[in-house]
Parts: C-alpha cells; sequence; structure tokens
C-alpha cells in the first residue's frame, strides 16, 4: 500500500486514513478560470465549481476495468474505517486548500472563488467502488443534512449494500460497460466470480429505487461499442429516468492498457445514443461534445435537479 499512497499523492489525492481521499476535479478549474463547466452543470444544474470529488474507498473495488483512469493493482485489508463526519470535514478542509491558490489569480471572479470554498455538491466517484464503505448512508445524510446535494457513481456489483442504503444520493449512477456477460468480462475484469450476475440484480432493483437513476455506458472503441439491441434490453430493465452514453478518454492509468484509439468520436457517442433512444422510446436531450457525453431521456423529463440556485 505504500507504493500505491506515494503514487496517489503524486496524482493530488488528499488521503484521510487508508481508505477516503479527496482531489480537485478538472472541470472546478476550468470553470474558476475560464468560465467552462463540467456536463453535469449543462445537463442537471450543479454548479462545477462548487464541486467536491471524493470517494470513501480509494483503494477497494470488485472491478479492474481496461478504461479505469485510476491506479489498480492493490488490496486492502483490516481497514480502520474512519466516520463519515471525519471524511466529510477531511474533505471539505482539503477542498478549500486546493482551490487557494485561485484566489489571487486574475482570471478567478472573487465570487466564484469563495464559493468554491462550500461546496455545494458530492460527487461520490472518485476512485473505488463507494458502496464498499459501510457508513455510505450515513455520509449521504451527512451531506443532505448540510444542504449539499449527492452523485453516487456504482459499478452495479453490490445489489445488496443499495437496497437497503438510506437515504439515497440526490443522483445514483450505474455503470453498464458491456451488453453482455462475455464482454463485461473482458472488459470490466471483475474481482468476484459473480459480478454479472450482481450487477444484473441490480438493474433489476433500480426501477424500485427512490432517487434519480442513470445508467452509464462507458464506450471504449475497439470494445464495446454496437450491441445496441442487448443495451437496450439491459437499459429497459432498470428502467432509469436518464441514459449517459459517454465515450472513453484517453488519461491516466488507462494509458497502459488503452491507446489513443479508442476514444469514441463525440459523433459515435451520439449515434449510439440516438439508435439506443430510438429503441427505448427516449429522445437525445442534451449533448457535450467536448466531453464525450449525450443524455437520453423522455421528452418531458426533468433534466435539472429541482431546487438548485
Amino acid at each position: 500500500m505504500n507504493d500505491v499512497t506515494e503514487t496517489l499523492k503524486k496524482q493530488q489525492y488528499k488521503l484521510h486514513g487508508d481508505h477516503a481521499a479527496v482531489k480537485l476535479c478538472h472541470w472546478v478549474k476550468q470553470s474558476l478560470l475560464h468560465d467552462r463547466p463540467c456536463y453535469k452543470q449543462e445537463f442537471y444544474g450543479i454548479k462545477s465549481h462548487r464541486c467536491l470529488q471524493m470517494t470513501p474507498v480509494v483503494n477497494m473495488c470488485t472491478h479492474n476495468c481496461l478504461f479505469c483512469w485510476r491506479v489498480q493493482g492493490f488490496d486492502s485489508e483490516n481497514i480502520a474505517w474512519k466516520e463519515p463526519e471525519d471524511i466529510l470535514e477531511h474533505c471539505l478542509e482539503q477542498q478549500k486548500k486546493l482551490v487557494s491558490g485561485f484566489g489571487g489569480d486574475p482570471r478567478c471572479s472573487k465570487e466564484m472563488w469563495l464559493e468554491a470554498r462550500e461546496p455545494k455538491q458530492v460527487a461520490i466517484s472518485l476512485s473505488g467502488e463507494p458502496t464498499l464503505y459501510p457508513m455510505l448512508g450515513d455520509f449521504i445524510e451527512l451531506c443532505k443534512r448540510r444542504g449539499m446535494t449527492t452523485f453516487l457513481v456504482t459499478n452495479g456489483t453490490t445489489p445488496e449494500i443499495l437496497e437497503k442504503l438510506y437515504p439515497l444520493p440526490t443522483q445514483l449512477y450505474v455503470t453498464v460497460a458491456a451488453p453482455n456477460e462475455e464482454v463485461y468480462k473482458r472488459i470490466c475484469v471483475p474481482r468476484i466470480p459473480d459480478g454479472w450476475e450482481k450487477l444484473m440484480k441490480t438493474l433489476e432493483l433500480f426501477p424500485s429505487l427512490n432517487t434519480r437513476t442513470v445508467i452509464r455506458h462507458t464506450l471504449v472503441q475497439g470494445w464495446n461499442v454496437g450491441w445496441e439491441d442487448e443495451y437496450a434490453k439491459l437499459d429497459e430493465t432498470a428502467d432509469p429516468m436518464f441514459i449517459e452514453p459517454k465515450g472513453y478518454v484517453f488519461v491516466g492509468d488507462s494509458r497502459r492498457r488503452m491507446t489513443i484509439d479508442n476514444m469514441p468520436s463525440p459523433a459515435s457517442v451520439a449515434e449510439f445514443g440516438k439508435r439506443i433512444a430510438s429503441r427505448l422510446g427516449m429522445e437525445l436531450l442534451r449533448e457535450r461534445p467536448d466531453s464525450r457525453v449525450c443524455l437520453l431521456g423522455d421528452k418531458n423529463a426533468q433534466v435539472k435537479i429541482p431546487g438548485l440556485e
């Protein structure tokens, strides 16, 4: 774990104990300096410069996805779990430090800099499989009490945890990066024997979860693009509020396993989205070409999160 810790520190992860971490998102910087928000601001209305990107389990996952930009190849045992209050306080404190330098940059407005020091959105998705943190519900509740929205991204291999999770996040993502078990095993490289079966149980559970639900299809050219009929059947089972086809980006540790040719073009991501939408009676609601992502949903869907400033 020492080598991994050093690697994470070099990559500007701010660790808390041996399992939690926060890192400044690229889009916080872009938003503060160039007024270029993350696609989640354009799609859902959250404020990019007020988003806290963190994970309660930087060193635990049930997959070794080939397209993952995170550091992989390590295990953790006998973890001394930090309390939700400790994790959130650490993340908020580190976020203030991480944005401190922007205060003196003439490109950054003073108002936005002050707001960036007080996050209103928590992206529980930085690294690892966050549902493996045993006090995740308490952490989400704490964020909720402090007036912060929460986006949780899971790989869907822990349906037993999602079924009992309370409260649920403001928006719940499940990544479906394969149309069938064969492709799943090749590209997601599950570290558990029944990963596909668990993902199917999560998709069956999805319609009963009382929150905003999103299926994310991470698309890797040459690996999992196509199979629209099979993807659509999985989406039909999950019955999500939204679907996000999102193209793989050649960054981070994924460069050890992929090439730049594995990045699908923005146009191909949108075309994939349109083909899925046509099979499900959905429409392409939003598109962000520079992020290689589009949004599918019902034409009357409430895309923006209600109650945001």
